[in-house]
């Protein structure tokens, strides 16, 4: 049982090491998320059927994939296939287009978020504020969005704990995060259950406070909403 422990105690104090990109790649993913979640939001309720298309069928084929195998597109395929293309390409590290491919996968399910942000807002008050001369810009930033913000914080503070729990795919790239330096622990002793515990122990560190944070948030901004 002594032996057990100290596995377990190594295996959270090997794997702690990679939190720094864990939580690198969970941030810059979920700012690209937005951004990408927004244009997509906003081309979903455009009025060029072409636009609401490309719009859809990313969402569609994002979301229909599996994410391990999206990142494997960017870290290995689009590597070979320039390569192949006569160009001398190469990413610099493996994190890269791992984080690129954990951004633009949480961009199809925060373009979902937004989109029904924006939907709860009354149409009205779209009207409203152009009936007092702004523009359709204008009552976008000024009015409608600060609202739908409100709305969709909580959910995207769910978004951000499940991208955590996720990037613990990017190990079988090479990122040595949380998940990658278990697995190298694991290689190195053979003891794997107490090692892989404890990296399960370190993810629960940061998502169950995270979680309770998003519940608590939750809880507040309906209060005020009432």
């Amino acid at each position: 049982m002594a032996k057990f422990f100290g596995y377990l105690l190594q295996g959270i104090t090997e794997s702690a090491k990679g939190i720094p990109f864990t939580i690198g790649i969970s941030l810059v993913a979920v700012v690209i998320g937005l951004i990408v979640g927004f244009l997509l939001a906003v081309m979903r309720s455009s009025k060029i059927g072409v636009v609401r298309t490309i719009s859809r069928l990313y969402t569609d084929i994002v979301r229909g994939t599996p994410l391990v195998v999206q990142i494997f597109i960017f870290v290995y395929g689009v590597q070979v296939f320039l390569q192949g293309q006569g160009l001398n390409f190469k990413w610099p590290d493996p994190a890269i287009p791992a984080t690129l491919a954990c951004g633009l996968n949480s961009a199809a399910y925060m373009g979902e978020i937004i989109r029904g942000g924006l939907a709860a807002i009354d149409k009205g008050q779209r009207e409203a504020a152009m009936s007092l001369g702004m523009t359709s810009r204008q009552s976008m930033r000024l009015v409608i969005l600060p609202q739908a913000i409100r709305i969709i914080l909580p959910a995207m503070g769910n978004e951000f704990v499940t991208l955590i729990k996720e990037t613990a795919i990017v190990s079988y790239a090479g990122v040595r995060d949380i998940m990658r330096r278990g697995v190298l622990l694991s290689s190195r002793i053979f003891e794997p259950f107490p090692v892989y515990i404890g990296v399960a122990i370190v993810y629960l560190i940061f998502t169950i406070p995270l979680s309770k944070l998003v519940v608590t948030l939750e809880k507040r901004m309906k209060v005020e909403a009432d």
